[in-house]
């Protein structure tokens, strides 16, 4: 009669116990850097203008960065945000695989200085976000409703659809004296059913560090007068 050797018997309950350590690990320690990379407690915890987007979300993160420059000098980098005009200042290589179509400025594009509410700021060839908050040389508020399986925009009032996602997106500049300024980044989810955010938040979270972090040092140094 055949026995299962003891190490295969256990390898099941091992391989299980190192994947739940490795979740605990990623939601306690790990999750919270991501969220609030380079934002102070008092930062991440505290409300920005454009929270009242999204009034109860579901995902939240506050990424920060000090940058080396008045906050009129920075104001125009946010400005011109957006594919077909300044880009995003991220990983245009791996945008573009996307075939999001950005292309990066080094300069300010005086054509792109102009921003309204209600304006979009496209983010791919079929794909935007409504400005839907600006105070000059301050804030930039972005945000809207989207069928998060397609990409599609929801519009306001709209009957309710499921799936959908509610979600914002603002910069704020702080001035910290008049040579330098605290660039703040918030986003903040809310969505429909429940199940989504099974989806949502093993996907979106690292993927959204990964780039919003590129963005905010690519928004530093050109500020900065550095190259990117």
């Amino acid at each position: 009669m055949n026995r299962t050797p003891a190490s295969l018997r256990l390898r099941g309950p091992l391989a299980g116990l190192a994947a739940a350590a490795a979740a605990a690990c990623y939601v306690l320690a790990v999750r919270p850097r991501l969220l609030r990379w380079g934002a102070s407690t008092q930062e991440a915890a505290g409300p920005l203008p454009g929270d009242e987007l999204v009034p109860t979300p579901r995902m939240q993160s506050t990424r920060a960065v000090t940058i080396h420059a008045p906050a009129a000098d920075v104001w125009p980098w946010l400005v011109q945000l957006g594919a077909g005009r300044g880009g995003m200042y991220s990983y245009d290589l791996l945008e573009n695989a996307a075939g999001l179509g950005i292309h990066s400025a080094d300069r300010i594009l005086p054509e792109h200085q102009r921003l309204d509410v209600g304006d979009v700021i496209p983010l791919g060839p079929d794909l935007g976000v409504p400005v839907r908050q600006i105070v000059a040389g301050s804030v930039l508020a972005l945000g809207g409703t989207m069928d998060p399986l397609t990409g599609d925009a929801i519009a306001p009032g709209s009957p309710a659809a499921a799936p959908r996602m509610e979600f914002g997106w603002t910069f704020v500049l702080e001035p910290v004296d008049e040579r330098t300024t605290r660039l703040l980044s918030r986003t903040r989810y809310d969505y429909a059913p429940l199940a989504v955010g099974l989806i949502l938040r093993p996907l979106l979270e690292p993927v959204q560090f990964v780039m919003e972090r590129r963005m905010l040092l690519g928004i530093k140094s050109r500020a900065e007068g550095r190259t990117p």
